[in-house]
């Protein structure tokens, strides 16, 4: 695996309450590259529960939409809008039985649109939530002017 950089993080968007491990209340999650997926070994928090230990449901439609969009940085090398979000609940994602691995996959691209995979699976690999998630996505100009896309080579050392 291979490790992603935040580059946002010491920009004025390096709060951001997916992605910024400076973020005290946020997911804090960190991103590797392996082979055609984008991945996050992440610690669920108690504090981000539902219902008796089960990880909020709009916890993680927001961590399946985080995934998808560091999918677009680094597979698409640009920045985008999440347009839409499938999101399906398949079992319990628990706040109190250890790391979830969350992954993206970028399954289809065209000139104005990315269309991307995204899952929460359980310590014992089992699909918890998945997400089809739709981003527009931006000429890597615009990207840069606009979005402060800091180009591909930030994301890696």
């Amino acid at each position: 695996m291979k490790k992603i950089i935040n580059p946002y993080r010491s920009t004025e968007n390096g709060k951001c309450f997916g992605c910024s491990t400076d973020n005290e209340q946020g997911l804090q999650m960190e991103f590797f590259e392996e082979g055609d997926y984008v991945i996050s070994e992440w610690e669920p928090k108690s504090h981000l529960s539902g219902f008796k230990n089960v990880l909020h449901g709009g916890i993680q439609t927001t961590i399946l939409d985080e995934i998808a969009c560091w999918v677009v940085f680094v597979k698409c090398e640009t920045a985008g809008v999440t347009t839409a979000l499938n999101a399906k609940f398949k079992n319990s994602a628990f706040t109190d039985k250890g790391k979830l691995t969350v992954r993206g996959k970028l399954i289809s691209k065209d000139r104005r649109f990315a269309n991307i995979h995204a899952e929460i699976l359980d310590p014992e690999g089992k699909v918890c939530s998945e997400a089809e998630v739709q981003y527009m996505i931006f000429p890597q100009e615009m990207a840069i002017k606009k979005f402060e896309y800091p180009g591909i080579d930030a994301f890696y050392q």
